[in-house]
């Protein structure tokens, strides 16, 4: 099993990222591939998948991420490929909370999420998300990347971003950072 991988980025597609190490090219399905900048070097954080008739890496930016990856595929109904859009649209801290206080409309906003595996979600995991490494990122640093993922330019972004009120939660300094885009 592994449990990271160091190495280049040589490729970003829109659902993976391709990591050399020692002159092989590992493909490895993330949640949010453009959070990673082609041609530099990082830690991944991995989770291997084998099946019968396949091999997959799955990688985090974070051990918090990881974590909180682990947790989900291990609800019923849930398995790998769909808990990365969730990690990807969601904070570490906003999906334990939104666990943890029953809030299934939140959960609901997730891609291929209903009522019934929202609940599941619910009872499986209520209680049991105390993720330790919550993320190496900072949460602009978690801003920037939403907002480069949406499209706009790495320069409009900077200009923005010190701008945003930091004691607010990261969905709100999403929301506070597109309305001054659009200044």
């Amino acid at each position: 099993m592994y449990n990271y991988i160091i190495g280049k980025i040589t490729v970003i597609d829109s659902d993976s990222i391709t990591i050399e190490n020692n002159g092989i090219g590992y493909l490895i399905h993330t949640p949010n591939p453009y959070a990673f900048k082609e041609g530099e070097e990082y830690k991944v954080y991995l989770y291997q998948q084998i099946k019968e008739d396949e091999h997959l890496l799955f990688g985090f930016k974070s051990i918090g991420e990881k974590e909180l990856f682990l947790k989900l595929i291990n609800v019923k109904g849930l398995g790998p490929k769909m808990a990365l859009p969730i990690i990807a649209m969601g904070s570490i801290t906003g999906i334990a909370d939104a666990i943890n206080r029953e809030n299934i409309l939140y959960l609901k906003k997730f891609p291929k999420i209903g009522d019934k595996l929202a609940r599941q979600m619910i009872l499986d995991l209520k209680g049991k998300l105390q993720i330790t490494g919550e993320s190496t990122e900072s949460v602009s640093d978690e801003v920037y990347d939403a907002l480069l993922a949406l499209g706009y330019k790495d320069r409009d972004v900077k200009n923005v971003i010190g701008r945003v009120n930091k004691e607010n939660s990261v969905e709100e300094q999403i929301k506070e950072a597109l309305r001054l885009m659009i200044k």
